[in-house]
């Protein structure tokens, strides 16, 4: 059921054939590749760190990808934010309000391209008050990573990597570490865990510099998808 006040926004399906829980199981390791990048490189974060860590996750999607498999990321991760939205939203929780994130997700993707991309925000009725400052919303938020990232490219002299870890192994976030790594670069190496946590849940560790994947993500995105596709 539709939150009272909230927008009677459609789930819109990606324009390809693409997969709901290979895009989102991509866009949350992002995510928290956002954290550890955060954490390794010491980047200042005036704001929430979610906020940050959700503007790096699709600025890297926008960047690594072809224009459309980034744009089916986006649709799918997108979806992902509003269903989530349904729920009653959780204000102490250090993540803003899911409704707020499928919104920036939507802006921050569009005012990559926003000629290219403007079917993609009708689609996903962002509103034109809110359109018209993507593209300096994604202009400030490439500038702000930039450097960042530039200065762990690959020739940076940082010898750090990714390092994939588990007995359970999940082939679609073993190929992102690959092409990661030749992209990359990293003060110290992260080690990227895929197991089973007893919840749908990812999480950095400041403490263990690792990124854990828990497997239960994957039947909980399925049961979403299934969700969507029956609405």
């Amino acid at each position: 059921m539709m939150r009272a006040g909230a927008l009677c926004l459609a789930l819109v399906p990606a324009p390809a054939m693409a997969d709901f829980t290979e895009s989102n199981l991509l866009a949350i390791f992002y995510h928290e590749l956002g954290h550890a990048v955060i954490h390794q490189m010491d980047v200042p974060i005036f704001g929430q760190e979610e906020d940050a860590a959700d503007a790096l996750s699709i600025l890297l999607i926008d960047a690594l990808y072809e224009a459309e498999d980034a744009e089916v990321i986006a649709y799918d991760s997108a979806n992902l934010f509003w269903a989530e939205a349904q729920n009653e939203p959780a204000f102490w929780d250090t993540h803003g309000p899911d409704e707020q994130r499928y919104f920036n997700t939507v802006c921050l993707f569009y005012g990559a391209d926003p000629d290219g991309r403007e079917e993609f925000a009708q689609d996903l009725e962002l509103p034109e008050e809110r359109a018209e400052g993507c593209e300096d919303e994604f202009a400030l938020a490439a500038d702000s990573w930039h450097s960042v990232l530039d200065g762990m490219s690959a020739n940076s002299g940082l010898t750090g990597q990714l390092v994939l870890n588990g007995s359970v192994a999940m082939e679609l976030i073993s190929h992102e570490i690959k092409a990661l790594n030749a992209e990359f670069k990293w003060p110290r190496n992260i080690t990227v865990t895929l197991e089973s946590c007893d919840e749908a849940n990812a999480f950095y560790d400041l403490d263990a510099q690792s990124i854990t994947m828990c497997t239960e993500l994957v039947d909980w995105l399925d049961g979403i998808a299934t969700q969507i596709a029956a609405d």
